[in-house]
């Protein structure tokens, strides 16, 4: 996944926590959403790579290649 689509989906993530809430409950159940504060430091970060134009070092973030084995 290229930076530009990670920095979507952590900004989709953001929005969702600010329309709906960082959690919630229904009957028995309850969902927690990711951690605002680091959605916002990993987007900071995610930014910052894309404008220095180097994604190999992503602190938090694993890259993993598969052949297809």
């Amino acid at each position: 996944m290229d930076n530009t689509a990670l920095l979507d989906q952590i900004n989709t993530a953001i929005e969702k926590i600010l329309e709906t809430g960082q959690s919630y409950k229904i009957g028995s159940r309850s969902l927690t959403r990711a951690d605002l504060g680091e959605l916002k430091t990993w987007k900071k970060q995610v930014e910052n790579e894309i404008a220095s134009g180097d994604a190999s070092n992503i602190d938090g973030a694993y890259v993993a290649y598969f052949d297809g084995r």
